[in-house]
């Protein structure tokens, strides 16, 4: 069973409600963190192009893509399946940010495309994932939940009754205080 169903998130896919590309953010990284999820776009063989100041280079180690700091706009765009963009922005080490584009996530395949990314991150750094409108980073929709082991709904939807299982945070998981009321 999908972690979520889109009936009961179509209303967080609408880029008039959340944007068309929503925030979606690990906490408390460091630049062993970004280096796994670096590892994992190459492991994953996901299509990825790498650009400092909007010139391809090579992709280079973390280490060295966060010691440019803010003198460089450093942008990784992942496409992990066709028609499915995901925009990593190298901001600093403690936390890896990071953009996906709804226009191209209509359906519950595209509800299963983020679930995947979103898991496999969190899988991978062991730490919640959070999906929040752009430019609102205070109120969560949908996220990772590394005690669950699955992604869940944080806000409510007003659109339909929420059919899945796995419709909050557990109880006293990483991100059950991050809930929106």
């Amino acid at each position: 069973m999908p972690d979520l169903l889109w009936d009961d998130v179509k209303e967080f896919f609408d880029p008039d409600l959340t944007g068309s590309l929503p925030d979606v953010r690990v906490a408390d990284t460091s630049v062993e963190d970004w280096q796994a999820v670096l590892d994992l776009v190459r492991s994953q063989g996901w299509s990825c192009e790498y650009s400092e100041d909007g010139v391809a280079v090579r992709l280079p180690r973390a280490a060295d893509m966060l010691a440019r700091g803010e003198s460089v706009d450093a942008l990784l765009r992942v496409r992990p399946a066709a028609g499915f963009l995901v925009i990593f922005r190298a901001y600093e080490a403690g936390s890896i940010d990071f953009d996906v584009d709804l226009r191209e996530l209509r359906d519950q395949d595209g509800v299963n495309l983020l679930c995947r990314l979103l898991r496999a991150i969190g899988r991978r750094l062991g730490k919640p994932v959070t999906l929040t409108p752009e430019s609102d980073p205070f109120h969560p929709v949908l996220g990772f939940d590394p005690a669950a082991d699955c992604v869940v709904l944080l806000a409510p939807s007003h659109v339909s009754h929420r059919r899945n299982s796995h419709a909050g945070p557990e109880a006293g998981s990483p991100i059950a205080g991050t809930r929106r009321r």
